[in-house]
């Protein structure tokens, strides 16, 4: 039986990332190079409303799935490092 919240929390794990992905070196180069602060603007609050889902849903696999504490950790500082979610992805697999 699959745990629910931890396959949620893979998958806006995965969405989350492109979208700091995007944020990084999409929204913010056309900001500062094309002079468009509008693409920060838009990029940047579905970032932030996906990043608090994220964190939600961390909290919520963190609880269903019983893993350690540092775990948790690990998972949160990845979201912080461009490319940092896609390298949890086999270690979320293991808790589904």
């Amino acid at each position: 039986m699959k745990n629910e919240n931890v396959v949620k929390f893979g998958q806006i794990n995965t969405i989350e990332g492109y979208s700091y992905l995007a944020l990084v070196f999409i929204a913010m180069p056309m900001k500062y190079l094309m002079g468009m602060p509008i693409a920060v603007k838009i990029v940047g609050m579905i970032h932030g409303i996906l990043f608090i889902i994220f964190c939600w849903l961390l909290i919520k696999a963190w609880k269903e799935a019983e893993w350690e504490f540092k775990e948790n950790i690990i998972f949160f500082i990845a979201s912080l490092i461009p490319f940092g979610t896609f390298f949890t992805k086999a270690k979320i697999k293991t808790y589904e």
